[in-house]
This record gives C-alpha cells, structure tokens and sequence, in this order.
C-alpha cells in the first residue's frame, strides 16, 4: 500500500506542477496544438511519467495514477465551477480584439494576434471588413468569436493557430 501512496502523491505533484507551469506561461489555447505543441506535450508526459509511477511499471501503478490524475482534475473542475474566485486565478480571462468595428491594438499586440489571422477568423465568420464587426474576443479556450451587427447569430469556430514566442 505503501508505494501506491507514493504514487498517489507523486502523481499529485506533477498534476499541480503542470498546472502551475501552464498558467505562469500563459498557455491559453491548448485547443489549438501546433507540431511544437504536440512534441512539448509528449516529451513532458515521457519526462515526468517515471516522476509519478516511481519503478512500479504494473498495470495497477499505471492506473493508479490514471486515477489520481483525473480525480485531481475532476475536483479541480468542479471548485472553478463553485469559487469563481478561484476559476478566475486559474484560468485567464477572454479579451476583446475588436469592439464597434475599432480594433484593441494594444490587446492585438499583447496577445501576438496579426491583422492576418484576425482578418481569416472575420472570414470564418463571413465578415469582410474590421467596420462590420460589432464584437471579437479570443475566449479563454484559443477561439476568436466575432459578433457582427448584421447578422443573426450563429456560433461558428476559429481556432487560433498563432504560437506566441514566449510559448516554447
């Protein structure tokens, strides 16, 4: 029983190590996942697999940690959902890139968001000019959402595809 403690708490720390790591390097749009994101995240996993499970390669090790990793992540889910507080410090909030046709530069440039991407989101959403565009905001999970004012509303998708440099 001893080494599934070991497991368990091990397993704990790289879970809130991850966590920790993601949030100081401000990666927002895990939605999106680039070649360089997909080599990261494997080479992470295969870093810190050993890290949790210890020597013990048994099937029960491998899925005591499985357990632990997504009982973590479910208790997690659920204390965002009942302390906002806690949701706000954990997760980073939507931004607005444009509002009434007038573009945020200043949030375009802090975000590393080019006029190109921007302009293939508004087209995604079947707007042609910044002027007809009444609200776009990168959401918290990498989509850009783009409200226009002559349109019914309809939900459609972009994912974000721009790494920012401090990413990796």
């Amino acid at each position: 029983m001893n080494e599934y403690l070991a497991i368990i708490l091990r397993s704990s720390a790289v879970y809130f190590f991850m966590v920790v790591a993601l949030r100081i390097f401000g990666k927002k749009e895990l939605s999106q996942l680039n070649t360089a994101d997909v080599i990261l995240i494997l080479l992470i996993s295969n870093s810190v697999q050993n890290a949790m499970v210890g020597n013990d390669t048994s099937l029960l090790g491998g899925l005591a940690a499985a357990l632990v990793l997504f009982s973590i992540n479910f208790i997690l889910k659920k204390l965002m959902y009942k302390f906002p507080k806690f949701s706000d410090f954990m997760q980073e909030k939507p931004e607005i890139l444009i509002h009434d046709g007038t573009l945020d530069f200043k949030t375009l440039s802090k975000l590393n968001i080019t006029s190109d991407e921007l302009k293939e989101a508004m087209r995604e959403h079947g707007i042609e000019y910044f002027k007809d565009v009444k609200l776009a905001m990168l959401e918290i999970d990498g989509n850009i959402s783009i409200i226009s004012g002559h349109q019914n509303l309809k939900q459609t998708y972009h994912k974000r595809k721009h790494i920012h440099k401090n990413m990796i």
